[in-house]
């Protein structure tokens, strides 16, 4: 099954995976889920012909799910024998109904780069480092550690949006099943 399960879920919206493993058919096994993070999250498979298991979750039930990282495990289960065919990490993502107007959607990495870049423009017009007025002492970043951080968070950015396209090195990867 590896590379089946979705690296991010939405909560309150209906979750519906159909997969068949040749080596676990449905009926004679059932995949079972286990998500595990901010909750508990049990689910089963129902069967479907030529031996498919459809992994099927309703919105209503989805809507209570908790956004965050989960690890998750896929076990096909049969007869008392379970076999785990896929394990990793899977983001749950909020229920877009449930965000208030206002919400920074910004991941953390481009939250920072903008600020770091904000830093940069304001620093652009002053050129001290560090002062005193009235015994109180001010330190400023130096300039070159704010390029440093710029240039990290730039990378990171750039890293995240390439998994986000399924591109590894700057080239897309395509997989087939």
């Amino acid at each position: 099954m590896s590379g089946h399960f979705p690296g991010t879920i939405r909560a309150g919206v209906t979750f519906d995976l159909t997969v068949k493993l040749d080596r676990y058919p449905a009926p004679a096994w059932a995949l079972q889920v286990l998500l595990r993070g901010a909750h508990g999250i049990d689910f089963t498979s129902n069967p479907l012909d030529n031996g498919y298991h459809q992994l099927l979750v309703d919105a209503t039930t989805t809507a209570a799910w908790v956004p965050g990282q989960y690890l998750f495990s896929i076990r096909a289960v049969s007869s008392g024998t379970v076999v785990e065919v896929e394990s990793g990490i899977v983001t749950m993502e909020a229920d877009l109904s449930t965000i208030a107007d206002g919400t920074d959607a910004r991941i953390h990495a481009q939250r920072v780069l903008d600020a770091i870049q904000a830093v940069i423009e304001k620093r652009a017009t002053q050129d001290q480092e560090r002062y005193t007025i009235n015994s109180r002492e001010l330190h400023r970043t130096p300039i070159g550690d704010l390029l440093k951080l710029r240039d990290y968070y730039k990378a990171e950015l750039r890293r995240l949006k390439a998994v986000q396209r399924g591109t590894l090195f700057g080239r897309q990867v395509k997989v087939t099943f």
